[in-house]
């Protein structure tokens, strides 16, 4: 911190050793930016106010019969591209500028000097909108907002017109593309149906309940065909139960079958086996059991006898096994439970193909589904939008007579174009100060710059930190009082200079303020 203020303080010194060039430089910069001042070319403005009247009173009477414009947008719309290049272009082509013959850099140039020049301001709320320009020449602003105002006034008119047009091209056309379009989703509804017809009838069952319905017959006809087939096989084996029964019976009969009698003689046999895991040999019921076998046998044996007498009178012979009407019985329940399986089989087979049939139309029908709500959407918003754009036709109609007929934005103009007399640029009050800030700063900057192109020591340290030599010693300077009273005036002087400064260019300021109010 030392060292910068050390710094600090031999840099002031060393400006104050130019202070007389400081001053010279202070005052030509001053003279020559009052000159600069004085010599700006003065600028008007020329303004015109219009005010856009928006509250009609057809708006509230005519809305939901016609389209009610947003006019305060449109109006916002044309003021923001009312400057605009081609705007003022048409404006410089027009003969009343005076520029008819002028080359293409003049026109250019013209139109960048009008579009930097003109304002147009809006207060927003009360849509008032306020025309300005500034020009070096009043007439030249003043015809310019003239015809700045004109265009605006009709280009509302122009727009109105070639928007309602423009609306009742585009809706027409609409009309006739949704026309077309309602033709070709009613050819690709019709088409669907067509091609899925077999889908029609079953478009309101429950899909998930026509599979479980049909897993529920395929089970049943599943369990039926297994009762079915295990009662098949329960015939099967008591057929050849029979059958075996009536070859035994047959080897021993000579092929004649005594089914009665082989009846009991099996009965008693099946209760003697019973009787003898119980009783021994000599009880009573066993040795009962077994007398009646015998006699049995012996009845058995005398019909035997009698049928083969019998058939020998007839003169025919007949097979034991098939003619025993226990066998015939049995093969008569084995051919129906044969043709039982046989018919479960084919319900089954029915049920099964039917169930694959309903998983496939399962599989496909929510993209069938998908897409016939798909077309019926597309036809539905399709005559929707084309029965709103038939009547939004006749809305364009009606809104674009309401149009004609009384305007729903008026413009009114507030004030017309009109230029001041006294200048509005540049205030050379407010330049005034700029310029002695300017002198000031240029004295201090010529001060500084020639203190560094010319330095001088006033330490042994700042020399020492300069040349890098070895410093042997210090000379001290005694001013004496005719030099102390010298620089005290040479104070004094620049001090005066500075503040004689400071009074003329305020001097001149007052001059002018006093100009200003004056003009």
């Amino acid at each position: 911190m030392h060292d910068f203020i050390q710094q600090l303080g031999n840099a002031l010194r060393g400006m104050w050793l130019y202070r007389r060039t400081g001053v010279i430089v202070a005052w030509l910069v001053a003279a020559l930016a009052t000159v600069g001042v004085m010599f700006i070319p003065d600028r008007f403005e020329a303004s015109a106010r219009v005010y856009v009247d928006t509250q009609s009173i057809l708006r509230p009477l005519m809305a939901g019969l016609t389209i009610q414009p947003d006019v305060d947008q449109q109006v916002a719309m044309l003021g923001r591209t009312l400057i605009s290049r081609p705007t003022i272009e048409k404006l410089v082509e027009s003969t009343d500028f005076g520029v008819p013959n002028a080359t293409k850099a003049q026109r250019d140039a013209l139109v960048a000097r009008m579009m930097q020049n003109i304002q147009l301001k809006s207060t927003g709320r009360d849509n008032l909108y306020t025309i300005s320009m500034r020009d070096e020449s009043p007439q030249f602003a003043l015809h310019v907002v003239d015809a700045l105002m004109k265009a605006f006034i009709a280009s509302r008119e122009g727009a109105s017109s070639a928007d309602s047009k423009n609306a009742r091209e585009f809706i027409d056309e609409q009309i006739r593309n949704y026309e077309a379009k309602l033709s070709e989703a009613e050819s690709r509804l019709k088409d669907f149906k067509l091609r899925h017809i077999d889908m029609q009838t079953q478009g309101n069952i429950d899909m998930a309940a026509r599979i479980a319905e049909n897993t529920t017959q395929v089970s049943q006809a599943r369990l039926e065909l297994r009762e079915a087939e295990s009662a098949r096989e329960a015939a099967r084996a008591q057929l050849e139960q029979a059958r075996n029964l009536a070859r035994a019976a047959t080897q021993n009969t000579g092929g004649f079958a005594t089914p009665e009698v082989d009846a009991r003689l099996t009965e008693l046999k099946r209760n003697l086996d019973g009787l003898l895991q119980r009783y021994t040999d000599r009880h009573p019921d066993v040795e009962n059991t077994r007398k009646l076998i015998a006699e049995l046998e012996q009845q058995k044996a005398r019909q035997v006898e009698e049928l083969r007498r019998q058939a020998q009178a007839a003169g025919t012979q007949r097979s034991g096994i098939e003619a025993n009407p226990t066998v015939i019985e049995m093969s008569r329940t084995l051919a129906a439970a044969e043709v039982q399986v046989a018919s479960l089989r084919a319900r089954l087979g029915e049920y099964e193909s039917r169930g694959a049939r309903i998983r496939e139309q399962a599989k496909a029908a929510p993209q069938i589904e998908a897409e016939l709500a798909q077309l019926n959407r597309d036809y539905d918003v399709h005559r929707k939008n084309y029965e709103d754009l038939v009547g939004r036709r006749e809305t364009v109609a009606l809104s674009n007579e309401l149009q004609s007929d009384s305007r729903l934005a008026q413009f009114r103009v507030v004030e017309p174009p009109q230029v001041g007399r006294r200048p509005v640029a540049p205030n050379r009050v407010l330049l005034m100060p700029v310029v002695l800030l300017a002198a000031l700063a240029a004295g201090i900057g010529s001060t500084l710059l020639l203190s560094n192109l010319r330095p001088v020591f006033f330490d042994a340290a700042s020399l020492r930190g300069a040349v890098d030599l070895p410093l042997l010693g210090t000379v001290t300077l005694v001013r004496s009082a005719q030099v102390r009273q010298r620089e005290g005036r040479s104070i004094l002087r620049v001090v005066a200079s500075v503040l004689a400064l400071v009074v003329l260019l305020a001097i001149g300021m007052v001059a002018l303020s006093i100009h200003q109010s004056s003009a």
